[in-house]
C-alpha cells in the first residue's frame, strides 16, 4: 500500500473520537491496521476497548464517514477483531497523559 495513502487514512482516523473516553481511536491504539484492496476498498482492522461496547456501531459509522473523503477509496470496510486483545499498553503517550494513566 502507498505510504502516503496509509498516512492519509491514519490521519483521518484521528478525527474519530471514542465518545466514552474523549480520545481519538488512533491514539487509543484501537487501529491495528489499514489497507486498500485492488478494487479501492479501504479496510480498517481495529478493536474496541471492551467486547459488547454499546458504541461500536457509532464508532464504525464515524470511521466510514471520515474515510469517505479520501478519493482513492471507493468503499470502506471495518473489521472489528478481538485478537490481540486491546490493553492500555497500546495507547500512545498522549492518550495516557490525557487520561491520567502512568507510563
Amino acid at each position: 500500500m502507498d505510504k502516503a495513502l496509509e498516512e492519509n487514512m491514519m490521519g483521518a482516523l484521528e478525527n474519530v473520537i471514542d465518545p466514552e473516553l474523549g480520545i481519538d481511536i488512533v491514539n487509543l491504539g484501537l487501529i491495528y491496521g489499514v489497507d486498500v484492496d485492488e478494487d479501492g476498498v479501504g479496510i480498517v482492522t481495529m478493536t474496541l476497548t471492551a467486547m459488547g461496547c454499546p458504541l461500536a456501531g457509532h464508532i464504525e459509522q464515524d470511521v466510514k464517514r471520515v474515510l469517505a473523503d479520501i478519493p482513492e477509496l471507493k468503499e470502506v470496510q471495518v473489521n472489528i477483531v478481538w485478537n490481540p486483545p486491546w490493553t492500555k499498553d497500546k495507547m500512545s503517550r498522549y492518550a495516557k497523559i490525557a487520561l491520567g494513566i502512568p507510563d
